[in-house]
């Protein structure tokens, strides 16, 4: 016997008590104002409209739509309040930005064959970033200054990359020879990519996010190697993991001199180096406790990249360690909700684990950077930091997220003729 799915208007229902309690407590310890009614306003609005959008729209599946709608609520409250009630504008903007971006994405993709027919598609879509971060962000820069906004086009080249990484069972079929070698022509664009983003990335001197390309690029290998129909030997997967460590030593071994710095230095002793902001973050974490000290109450707003690169420690220190860890375990539900409705198509699966392994290493690169476990890399948390750039690639992903969840598996044609199959059978 199947349990009956919770309904579009509990979840919903859920969303609006869950915001409503972290507004009250913000006008509760701050004080009522102009800009607390603003804050109060624009994520009650924004709950009420996307709930209406969602319930339009004929869908299977609606865990992300619900989950996103919450992180964003969640998110504008919190970059609302560091150091005192004033309405982040920008990122409420963004987040419905970020939002629209996940429903077109999931338009895009939520046909497999279609999808897969556009391979050419992302590969033009990759190369002409990678064109615009050479030749647009300046000398080694990662940012291309337009005077009234900024685009950083390396946040657009992680969903072209999952798009890329991942594959169907039909393109691993498509097998070429050359000197008595099997190949896959698709395998090794892949790979090709793969060592264009490691050399571009080394030009831009923003290693802290090659873990996140490197992790897509190893989940699109598994499952180009993995697929139900091949077969691989355990020597060769040891010899796989022998290259891995191979490269993780040698990279480490000639890693540039900033790199070594962050590797190799003591924070504390280094406080106002090096350290600074690994130092305060910490601190800020310690002196919040479970429950924080309050929104508005921290001090961490004064150190740099608060809002962005150690966004999580700013969380802590005003609404608590509880509340940070409930809010790093609603951002990885997103990926994981895609097992409440597991994927019908391979290629939907590879788009899955391509934004499975993005979410979940940079949350890691950012909170474990933040406490010293790591060193410190700079990257954002999805929908979390502060960030134009960076949230319209998280809605992009989590539109590919979506359509895992409720994928069309059949283009016009085929439905025209499944229909017509079924009147003649009539």
């Amino acid at each position: 016997m199947n349990k009956r799915p919770v309904s579009h208007p509990i979840l919903m229902f859920l969303i609006l008590i869950a915001h409503s309690a972290m507004l009250l407590l913000v006008i509760l310890t701050l004080g009522f104002s102009a800009e607390a009614v603003k804050l109060t306003c624009a994520v009650l609005a924004a709950d009420f409209v996307g709930s209406m959008i969602l319930s339009l729209v004929h869908r299977q599946a609606c865990t992300v739509d619900m989950v996103l709608l919450l992180v964003l609520g969640m998110s504008t409250i919190y970059q609302s309040c560091f150091g005192g009630v004033h309405f982040a504008a920008k990122h409420y903007i963004f987040g419905i930005l970020a939002f629209i971006a996940c429903q077109l994405s999931y338009l895009l993709v939520r046909n497999p064959i279609r999808a897969e027919k556009m391979k050419p598609f992302w590969y033009g879509a990759f190369f002409v970033l990678v064109g615009a971060i050479f030749f647009l962000t300046g000398e080694r820069g990662i940012w291309i200054d337009l005077g009234f906004i900024t685009i950083q086009p390396s946040e657009f080249v992680k969903p072209v990359f999952v798009l890329i990484c991942a594959s169907s069972i039909s393109t691993q079929l498509r097998k070429k020879t050359f000197l008595g070698i099997h190949y896959v022509p698709d395998n090794l664009a892949m790979l090709g990519c793969t060592a264009v983003i490691v050399v571009l990335q080394w030009w831009c001197r923003d290693l802290g996010s090659l873990p996140t390309f490197l992790a897509v690029a190893g989940f699109g290998i598994v499952f180009r190697f993995f697929y139900l129909r091949e077969k691989m030997s355990l020597r060769f997967v040891i010899f796989l993991c022998a290259c891995a460590c191979v490269v993780c030593v040698v990279a480490l071994k000639f890693a540039p001199d900033y790199v070594q710095d962050r590797l190799h230095s003591d924070i504390w002793a280094d406080m106002e180096g090096h350290g600074y902001q690994q130092c305060h973050a910490l601190t800020a974490i310690a002196e919040g406790g479970w429950f924080g000290k309050g929104a508005g109450g921290g001090l961490l707003h004064r150190v740099f990249a608060s809002d962005t690169d150690i966004v999580f420690s700013s969380i802590c220190e005003e609404w608590g360690l509880f509340s940070g860890i409930l809010t790093v375990v609603l951002v990885l539900f997103l990926p994981a909700s895609v097992l409440t409705v597991p994927p019908r198509s391979y290629y939907h699966a590879g788009l899955a684990a391509g934004v499975a392994s993005v979410f979940v290493v940079q949350m890691a690169l950012n909170i474990f950077g933040s406490c010293n476990i790591i060193p410190f890399t700079g990257v954002t948390i999805p929908f979390i930091s502060q960030g134009g750039s960076s949230m319209l690639s998280s809605g992009i992903l989590a539109g590919f997220l979506k359509a895992a969840q409720a994928p069309v598996l059949t283009t016009k044609d085929g439905r025209k003729k499944a229909a017509e199959r079924g009147k003649q059978s009539a």
